[in-house]
């Protein structure tokens, strides 16, 4: 298989080969910005944070939108529960990331870029600084400007939220912007930015070495090309691994699971739990070649055998989302509480069972009018717990 990497193998296509990033570097530096776009556009390559938005595409119109100071911001605020890639990746191989962002620098015209890092992941800026010392020094070498800065956020999760995110560096509040306008056009200090994750960016760095083609030849149509899995909970095997998108659920799980998985959690707490009686016709991708169900992830896939209460983890991802939100906009700020409250009164009797059924009508209203990603896939986890484990919402 392309890249000397197989399906199910620790991931070696992220993470070896670093040591030739000067040369691609300075090979991708000189091409024409219309030819690296036409590359990246041609591989199908989408970002891995879990939305899924096209890069070539995000890079074109950031290129295209009128503006004299645009930036390049890497979204390395990795926040999502059961998450633990990204890390791995500016640890092990950060030059490929940095040489991403300055190839895409280079195709719309910016000079200035950043790392957007977790607060909890402080303890990486010594390192990662040494390594953008390196890459500044071949960077002049070769007459390019561009220079990279790390900004360390402070442990919000609303601050993956891309536009929470240049809140937060531009010194207010982490609360989401209001969209349109998107940040191709209006991003950091109101310039067109191209905002990607890690993952995507490493991503880029391969098509950049090998070709669209090889990427493309990846995965299923739609959704092409690797990805990297952070696997834990019931398993005998965590960790992080890179397989191809499209593969069917009961795949990973014959593979991953401990024999007894009741569930998997695809997309970490803002993702979708499924049961075991739809592994067979659920495939993780964008749109899947399995007829069913197709469901992007961030990476987060965490597995659940029979000894776990989903009354407990639906709690818990509850807890979670109510601490997290930012208060900004009423559906978010009263919905997470409502529901959190809600499965406890049904829980202890205080609520009959159907009031998970208006539980679910809010979660609906919450998708359609909450602000920005948080509010609105709050009822992805609760909607699938509820609907596939709802006896265990009550007894």
């Amino acid at each position: 298989m392309a890249f000397d990497t197989y399906l199910l193998k620790r991931a070696d296509f992220i993470f070896k080969d670093e040591e030739d990033w000067k040369n691609i570097l300075t090979r991708t530096l000189k091409l024409p910005p219309n030819a690296i776009i036409n590359e990246l556009m041609s591989s199908e390559l989408k970002g891995r944070g879990g939305a899924g938005f096209p890069t070539g595409l995000k890079w074109k119109l950031t290129a295209e939108a009128p503006g004299n100071e645009k930036y390049i911001i890497c979204n390395a605020d990795e926040g999502e529960p059961g998450t633990f890639k990204d890390r791995e990746i500016l640890t092990l191989v950060p030059h490929k990331v940095l040489t991403a962002m300055a190839v895409c620098a280079h195709v719309i015209g910016a000079q200035q870029g950043y790392i957007y890092l977790r607060g909890e992941y402080k303890y990486l800026v010594e390192q990662l600084n040494q390594a953008i010392d390196e890459f500044h020094t071949i960077c002049q070498s070769l007459g390019c400007q561009f220079t990279i800065r790390i900004f360390l956020g402070s442990g919000a999760y609303i601050c993956g939220e891309e536009t929470a995110l240049f809140e937060s560096m531009e010194g207010k509040r982490g609360e989401p912007r209001n969209k349109p306008p998107y940040p191709t056009q209006v991003g950091y200090k109101n310039c067109p930015t191209v905002i990607n994750n890690v993952e995507t960016l490493a991503h880029a760095f391969t098509i950049f070495k090998y070709g669209a083609k090889k990427f493309y030849d990846l995965g299923v149509q739609y959704s092409r090309g690797s990805k990297l899995f952070s696997v834990s909970g019931d398993t005998p095997k965590p960790g992080i691994y890179e397989l191809e998108l499209g593969m069917s659920l009961e795949d990973f799980v014959n593979e991953f699971g401990d024999g007894d998985t009741k569930a998997v959690q695809v997309g970490g707490a803002s993702g979708f739990l499924v049961p075991r009686k739809k592994f067979k016709a659920t495939a993780i991708g964008y749109k899947g070649k399995l007829s069913g169900i197709s469901l992007p992830t961030g990476g987060s896939m965490m597995l659940f055998n029979s000894s776990r209460s989903m009354y407990n983890v639906l709690d818990n991802y509850l807890e979670f989302f109510r601490e997290e939100s930012c208060g900004q906009c009423t559906p978010c700020r009263v919905g997470c509480q409502q529901l959190y409250q809600g499965i406890k009164a049904v829980k202890r009797g205080e609520k009959p069972a159907g009031y998970l059924d208006k539980l679910l009508k809010l979660t609906e209203t919450m998708k359609l009018t909450a602000k920005c990603g948080l509010g609105q896939s709050v009822a992805n986890s609760f909607s699938s717990i509820v609907e596939n484990f709802r006896e265990e919402m009550i007894y």
